[in-house]
């Protein structure tokens, strides 16, 4: 299976992915760690969301569940997750993870603990981020009025009850 967890910088998707990994045994790939080494490596542009898509393939293929952390902010990003749920014929669910309180969103951005040495992000990149509405169903978690272990809760009831969608067979 392929959980698919999407949305703004600071909302909570790598602390619910990191929680629900634990929880299940799902191996995380998060786009951040990736696009991270990649920049330190001299190289940009979209290579994280490539690099992510092929390690995420090579796992579900071997049977594990992945749990794919990223903003996901376009469509075409969130068409190619679903095409490799399809190619590994597995199925997928989308989550998009908000943080609705806009006081309690800028406040984790402001006061947050980078993983990543010299990596910073402002209130101001938020706010600008390309990010563009969903046109189709999702899960929704909302961080501001539910903890962790709520919308970790969520997801997995919403896992055990199947109700998501299958990816295609190719």
């Amino acid at each position: 299976m392929l959980i698919i967890l999407s949305g703004m910088p600071g909302t909570g998707k790598t602390t619910i992915a990191r929680e629900l990994a634990r929880q299940i045994g799902a191996t995380h790939v998060r786009i951040d760690s990736i696009e991270y080494a990649v920049c330190e490596g001299g190289v940009a542009d979209d290579v994280g969301y490539r690099v992510a898509n092929a390690i995420a393939e090579d796992n579900l293929r071997l049977g594990r569940t992945v749990i794919a952390d990223s903003v996901n902010p376009l469509p075409i990003t969130r068409s190619d997750w679903r095409a490799v749920a399809a190619r590994s014929q597995v199925s997928a669910i989308e989550v998009e993870v908000v943080c609705l309180d806009p006081v309690e969103h800028r406040r984790r951005i402001e006061t947050r603990v980078t993983d990543f040495p010299g990596w910073t992000l402002t209130w101001q990149d938020v706010e600008s981020r390309d990010y563009h509405p969903w046109d189709r169903d999702r899960l929704v978690l909302d961080t501001a009025q539910y903890s962790v272990e709520q919308n970790v809760q969520t997801l997995r009831a919403a896992l055990d009850s199947k109700s998501f969608e299958v990816a295609p067979r190719t």
